[in-house]
C-alpha cells in the first residue's frame, strides 16, 4: 500500500526539479555584460566592479595581517596606556576641583568682612602652585639625586624621559616616578593638583589677618622649595623611601607639611583681634555662612575619591578598594566627631560634623591602599573624636585657627601616618582572605595585624623627620618676610575688614552686615593688643 501511494507522489516531484534546472541553465544569461547593461542603471553598473574590488581588498588585508603574538602585546599595552593615563586625568581634575571645597568651606568659616579676601587667597593659589612646581618644585620632588631633593631636569620638566615606558624600560630623569605607565605630562598634572592642596590649607590658618602679598611668597616658596625637599624623601626615592617609610596618598607628604606649615604661620602671626580675653578664655567668632561651608565639605568628600583612588597611577582593581576605606573613614570620622562634640559641647556643633568628616579622609589617606576596611573605619573614628580636642586644645594655647586647618591636617595627617604601622596587613595574602599589595609594594605588617613595632617605628621616625624640615623651611620664611615685608595687616585693616582694606570692596555689596560684625569693627585694641570683648 505504501508502495503504491508514493509512486505517483515521486514522478511529479523530480519533474519539477528537472524543470527548474533547466530555468537555471536558460537563465544564466544574467551573467552577460549585455544583459546588465539593459536591465541595471548605469550607477548600477558602477556598483559592481566597485563592491568586487572592495571584498578582494579585505581578503588580501585579512590574509596579509594575521596579528601576531607580539602585535597583540602591544596594542593590549598601547590601551592600557590610554586607561591609565585617561584615569589619572580624571583623578587630577577630582583633586582640582577641591580647590573649589576648600574656597567655600574656607569662606563658610570666617566673617563676612573677610570672604573676598579668603575667596582670593584661595584662588590665586593655585596659579601660583602650578608656576612655582613647573619651574622648579617638580625637579626637586622627583628629579633624580641625593637622599633629600632631585639634582636632575630641575628647571620646568626639562629631564630626559621616556614614560610611558616603565620599571626597567624607563630611561630618564624621573626614575622615583618611573613606576607610572602614563606620559609625562600626565605625571606632573597629578602631582602638581597634590601640590596645590598643601598650599591651600595654609590659607585657612592665616585667614583674617594676614597680608595678600605675604601669602603670595610663601605660597611660592611652599610649592617651589619646601614641599618638593620633603616629598623627595618619600615618593621621589630618597631617604624615607629607602628606609620603608609609607605613604600611600600623601598624610605626611601633603597634609602634615601643610599642617606644620599652617601651624608655624597661625602662630608667628598671633590671634586675631579679639579672639582671646586677657583671663585667657577665647571668643567665638562664628562662621558667617555654614551652607556654603558644607557644600565645600561635600566637594571635598568628593574630591578624595580622586585624591586616594587617583594615587595608583593606573587603572586596577585596587581602585574599588582605595575608594570604599576612603568612604567609610570619612563616614566614622563625621559620626565620632558629632557625638564627641555632642558631649563635650552639649551641642552636635556643624563645624565639628564638617571637620570630623574632613579629619577621616585625611587620617585614612597614608594607608587607603594596605589596611582591610574594618581598619579604615577605625582609623577614621579616631581621627572624628581627635579633631574635636585638637580644636580646643590649639584654642585654649591661642593658636587661633578660623577653620581648623592644623587640627584636620596636622594632627590627622600625623596619626594617619603612623596608622600605616598599626593596621598595614603586609604584603601577599592576609588571615582576611585579601591580598592587597605584593612584596616591596607596600608596608611590612601593622602591630595590630602580627607585624610588631617595626612599621609603626618607621612611620613614627618619617613623620617626624618631615615635620622638623616643615618647621625650619616654614619658620624661615616667615620670618624673613616678617622682618622685609611685615607678615600682619594693620589693627585698623583688620578691624575693618581684609576686603575693604587688602582688595577695596566687599563680597556682599549692598547686604546689611550682621550687628555682632559691626559692634566688633568699632571695638578698640587695648594696649596690649587683645581685646576684652567681641563687641
Amino acid at each position: 500500500m505504501s508502495k503504491l501511494l508514493l509512486k505517483p507522489r515521486s514522478k511529479p516531484r523530480r519533474r519539477r526539479l528537472s524543470m527548474h534546472l533547466k530555468s537555471l541553465r536558460l537563465d544564466r544569461h544574467w551573467l552577460s555584460p549585455e544583459w546588465l547593461s539593459k536591465r541595471l542603471a548605469p550607477s548600477w553598473q558602477a556598483c559592481i566592479p566597485l563592491a568586487l574590488l572592495i571584498v578582494v581588498g579585505w581578503s588580501v588585508a585579512a590574509s596579509a595581517q594575521a596579528p601576531t603574538l607580539e602585535a597583540v602585546a602591544e596594542s593590549v599595552g598601547g590601551l592600557k596606556v590610554v586607561l591609565d593615563t585617561m584615569w589619572v586625568m580624571i583623578a587630577a581634575m577630582l583633586v582640582f576641583f577641591m580647590n573649589a571645597g576648600f574656597c567655600m568651606l574656607e569662606t563658610g568659616f570666617c566673617r563676612q568682612k573677610n570672604a573676598v579676601n579668603v575667596l582670593a587667597k584661595n584662588l590665586i593659589v593655585f596659579a601660583l602652585s602650578t608656576i612655582a612646581f613647573w619651574i622648579l618644585g617638580w625637579g626637586l620632588m622627583f628629579g633624580n639625586g641625593n637622599p633629600f631633593f632631585g639634582t636632575e631636569g630641575l628647571f620646568f620638566l626639562s629631564g630626559a624621559d621616556n614614560s610611558p615606558l616603565t620599571g626597567d624600560a624607563y630611561q630618564g630623569a624621573y626614575k622615583a616616578i618611573g613606576w607610572a605607565g602614563v606620559p609625562l605630562l600626565a605625571k606632573f598634572f597629578f602631582q602638581l593638583v597634590f601640590a596645590g592642596t598643601a598650599a591651600t590649607i595654609v590659607s585657612g590658618a592665616v585667614a583674617e589677618r594676614i597680608k595678600f602679598v605675604d601669602f603670595l611668597i610663601f605660597s611660592l616658596l611652599l610649592v617651589g622649595i619646601a614641599y618638593p625637599i620633603t616629598g623627595h624623601m618619600v615618593w621621589g626615592g630618597g631617604l624615607l623611601a629607602g628606609a620603608g617609610f609609607w605613604d600611600f596618598a600623601g598624610s605626611t607628604v601633603v597634609h602634615s607639611v601643610g599642617g606644620w606649615a599652617a601651624l608655624m604661620s597661625a602662630a608667628l602671626l598671633g590671634p586675631r583681634i579679639g579672639k582671646y580675653n586677657s583671663d585667657g578664655t577665647a571668643n567665638a567668632f562664628p562662621g558667617h555662612n555654614l551652607s556654603i561651608a558644607t557644600l565645600g565639605c561635600l566637594i571635598l568628600w568628593l574630591g578624595w575619591f580622586g585624591f586616594n583612588p587617583g594615587s595608583t597611577m593606573g587603572v586596577s582593581s585596587l581602585i574599588a578598594h582605595i575608594a570604599m576605606t576612603t568612604n567609610i573613614a570619612a563616614a566614622c570620622g563625621g559620626l565620632a566627631a558629632t557625638i564627641t562634640a555632642w558631649l563635650l559641647l552639649g551641642k552636635p556643633d556643624l563645624s565639628m560634623v564638617i571637620n570630623g568628616i574632613l579629619a577621616g579622609l585625611v587620617a585614612v589617606t597614608a594607608a587607603c591602599a594596605f589596611v582591610p576596611v574594618w581598619a579604615a573605619a577605625i582609623i577614621g573614628a579616631i581621627g572624628g573624636v581627635l579633631v574635636v580636642y585638637a580644636v580646643l586644645f590649639f584654642d585654649k594655647n591661642k593658636v587661633d585657627d578660623p577653620v581648623g586647618a592644623v587640627s584636620v591636617h596636622l594632627v590627622n595627617g600625623v596619626w594617619g601616618t603612623l596608622a600605616v604601622g598599626l593596621f598595614a596587613t603586609g604584603p601577599g595574602v592576609t588571615k582576611f582572605g585579601t591580598e592587597l599589595y605584593a612584596e616591596g609594594l607596600g608596608p611590612k605588617a601593622g602591630l595590630f595585624l602580627g607585624g610588631g613595632l617595626e612599621q609603626l617605628w618607621t612611620q613614627f621616625v618619617g613623620a617626624a623627620l618631615v615635620g622638623l624640615i616643615t618647621v625650619v623651611l616654614s619658620t624661615l620664611f616667615l620670618l624673613a618676610l616678617k622682618v622685609t615685608l611685615g607678615i600682619r595687616v594693620s589693627p585698623e585693616e583688620e578691624l575693618q575688614g581684609l576686603d575693604i582694606g587688602e582688595h577695596g570692596m566687599e563680597a556682599y555689596a549692598g547686604f546689611v552686615k550682621s550687628a555682632t560684625e559691626t559692634r566688633v569693627d568699632v571695638a578698640a585694641p587695648s594696649s596690649s593688643g587683645v581685646v576684652d570683648s567681641p563687641y
